[in-house]
């Protein structure tokens, strides 16, 4: 037994956990950044004279090269060691942060956004899998809990910090914020962290085609979801990436299966609790990036909130998951993760049922109680899920195990903001029957618009035509509340009917499949 083996047995130390921590630091500035991006584009396309229909490309840049780099961390991890993958990732995702805020063109931004990506993407798989290769299991809940709630508040937090920023500096510090955390990540994390030696024959099962190939893959579908909402999922362009998409992701993933030893390890996913538990992160993603996605769509559209007031109301979500963290994190051991997680996604799908009766008046009061569902849910379905992925994985299959575990989550948000972004964007029908409703003289329609309710009687109104420039406003605006309404609906309906999957995890103890 290696001296690390004897302290892992013994529990972490306090270096240990110093040098996790610093890993917890690196991986909240790096989803942190997306958000705190998302939320002052306007602020980098006035500062750069970036062309409106290229700005996107300011944050797809950075999640194509995320979502190919999460994968391959499994490989990296063998081939660098754990610390060495975590310090390249942090000090180039440091690096680039700065080069973002140095940028004088939106060519040299686009790729320093690309390294800052990629770097990004390689922190997050290395936090997860150092939970299970430093720590002892019987800390294993609580080291999760700490990285997953930074996880979790990094998207809630977001806006508040890139509001704040953008009021208050110019743009170039929405990528400056990184520096300091990203040195003092850098330099605990190489002062504190020990793991195993790296495996210079991973070297040898490189495989440039298979890498490639998902490369590719990967990239051809996230530029498919960004861009199928505003020019259609049937349209040429669209169908093309994704076409792209399943053939070469079906040539990787036949080449990984084909070898021993592959650069992705595909065949954990025949693990029927493995496969179910990538299901369930993949919701997770879906749910949790879905909703953080609509909320500040709806604060900033409906609402005309500023980034900062659109933070500081989405902040309760961040507040709810820190209160129920240490019950979740008492009951994960106690509890069948079956019951926990079914749990935490209902929870989580009440909490988005319940915004789905939003009218444009809807503000801090009426979003609190779903937010503070969201909040405790998404705890109770991050914890027990992670448990039944990771748990009791050594070697190569844990740093494999937790890319695969992370790639869904990401899937999960891409696939279903691109999902939402469709409801939205297709917003005319929901004009068209309010016009009839009020034209009809319907009293509730007069009510969801916000117009006086006593002047609609249930009788045909022929005058509205007359007044349509005053009208039409109050009903595009009412047509963009219905059809946020049925953007929760429809992911709630898809959070509650992931429950039919629970019987698939284990239960406490059970060894992988």
């Amino acid at each position: 037994m290696t001296s690390l083996d004897t302290e892992i047995e013994a529990g972490g130390s306090l270096g240990t956990w110093g040098g996790y921590l610093a890993m917890c630091l690196g991986m909240f500035m790096a989803i942190l950044d997306i958000q705190i991006v998302a939320s002052s584009l306007p602020e980098i396309q006035a500062g750069l004279h970036i062309p409106l229909d290229q700005l996107s490309w300011v944050q797809t840049a950075y999640l194509i090269a995320e979502i190919v780099a999460i994968p391959l961390t499994g490989w990296l991890t063998c081939l660098l060691s754990l610390r060495r993958l975590f310090l390249i990732g942090v000090i180039g995702f440091t690096l680039a942060s700065a080069g973002c805020a140095e940028s004088s063109s939106f060519i040299v931004l686009i790729g320093f956004r690309i390294i800052q990506g990629f770097a990004g993407g390689v922190m997050i798989p290395t936090t997860f899998t150092a939970i299970f290769s430093l720590f002892p299991e019987r800390q294993h809940v609580l080291a999760t809990a700490v990285g997953g709630l930074l996880a979790m508040m990094a998207p809630m937090l977001g806006p508040v910090i890139g509001g704040y920023i953008t009021d208050t500096y110019s743009w170039p510090w929405l990528f400056l914020i990184n520096v300091g955390p990203g040195i003092v990540s850098a330099l605990a994390a190489g002062l504190l962290l020990r793991t195993r030696r790296p495996d210079a024959e991973a070297l040898n099962r490189l495989d440039s085609i298979s890498l490639t190939l998902f490369a590719v893959s990967l990239s051809a579908l996230e530029i498919g979801l960004k861009d199928a909402p505003a020019t259609g999922w049937t349209g040429a362009w669209p169908l093309s990436l994704f076409a792209i998409f399943l053939i070469t992701g079906t040539l990787a993933i036949r080449r990984c299966l084909a070898r021993a030893r592959p650069l992705i390890e595909i065949r954990l996913l025949v693990e029927r609790d493995f496969a179910a538990a990538c299901y369930f992160s993949f919701t997770l993603g879906a749910m949790l990036y879905g909703s953080v996605y609509l909320m500040a769509v709806f604060l900033g559209l409906v609402r005309f909130h500023t980034a900062y007031e659109t933070g500081t109301i989405m902040i309760v979500a961040g507040a709810a998951q820190f209160v129920a963290l240490p019950v979740a994190a008492l009951l994960v051991r106690r509890i069948d993760p079956r019951i926990l997680t079914g749990f935490g996604f209902a929870t989580f799908a009440i909490g988005l049922f319940a915004n789905s009766f939003m009218t444009w008046e809807s503000d801090y009061d009426a979003l609190f109680w779903p937010q503070v569902l969201r909040g405790i849910g998404v705890v109770f379905c991050l914890l027990p899920t992670t448990s039944v992925a990771l748990e009791h994985r050594t070697g190569e299959a844990l740093p494999n195990a937790s890319a695969l575990f992370n790639l869904m989550r990401n899937l999960g948000g891409a696939i279903w903001i691109a999902l939402l972004d469709t409801i939205l964007e297709r917003r005319a029908p929901f004009e068209t029957s309010l016009l009839q409703q009020l034209h009809a003289g319907d009293p509730a329609a007069a009510a969801f618009v916000g117009l006086p309710v006593e002047a609609f009687h249930g009788q045909a109104i022929d005058s509205l035509d007359t007044i349509s420039q005053f009208i039409t406003p109050l009903v595009e605006r009412a047509a963009a509340v219905a059809a946020f309404n049925r953007a929760w609906w429809v992911l709630g309906g898809f959070c509650a009917i992931s429950l039919l999957a629970l019987p698939l995890l284990k239960r406490p103890g059970a060894s992988p499949r």
